[in-house]
């Protein structure tokens, strides 16, 4: 089980990163904004976990552990396997999706890609007890990387919303929207928030 690595980054893609450890590239599988929180020459640190399958080894990526034990733990019910997962934690922050499913909040499971609503009710059914208590710094935390971004990284972030398949007026009035609704002035450098807030929009 490879629990962790820390290397240069040599390459980043929209949810893939190339990390160098011990002189051997390694192709990380990740979520858009972590991909996107990192540059290349830079050193990364990622909490991870190996996936087997009788033809492949993927290694998965994350910013955090909490992040990686959510990653696992979403896994353990029937019909969500390793994409879905990922897919779950590129939407929500993980307090968010653990205050979801502890909650039994199905609007917000269901704006992730791949999830219904008999899906999102049995990811409810087997997790709500599982997930552990849900913080209210946590939560406030969550919120605030969902709703600030430095204006420099907006282009980074419909780049990155391009890339996942919408138009490029798509992806900018999204992050307007999102900008327009920060509190303040809206100026607080968080890439990986902004793009979280930015898939939730283009969700609705």
């Amino acid at each position: 089980m490879i629990a962790s690595l820390r290397g240069s980054v040599l390459a980043t893609g929209l949810g893939t990163l190339v990390v160098e450890v011990g002189g051997v590239g390694l192709s990380v599988l990740t979520t858009p904004s972590t991909a996107a929180s990192v540059r290349v020459g830079e050193t990364a640190t990622l909490a991870t976990t190996l996936v087997v399958r009788e033809d492949s080894l993927t290694l998965f990526g994350f910013a955090t552990t909490s992040e990686r034990d959510l990653f696992e733990l979403v896994q353990t019910v029937s019909g969500v396997g390793p994409r879905l997962a990922l897919a779950m934690l590129a939407i929500h922050a993980p307090e968010v999706l653990r205050a979801a499913i502890a909650g039994g909040d199905l609007a917000t499971l269901v704006k992730v890609p791949g999830i219904g609503k008999k899906g999102a009710e049995r990811i409810v059914l087997e997790l709500k007890d599982k997930v552990g208590p849900v913080s209210a710094a946590g939560l406030e935390d969550a919120a605030q990387q969902a709703s600030s971004i430095v204006d420099g990284e907006h282009g980074q972030v419909i780049e990155a919303l391009v890339g996942l398949g919408w138009s490029t007026k798509q992806a900018q009035d999204a992050v307007e929207r999102v900008v327009d609704a920060a509190p303040g002035d809206g100026h607080v450098s968080d890439v990986s928030g902004l793009l979280r807030a930015a898939l939730r929009e283009l969700g609705r």
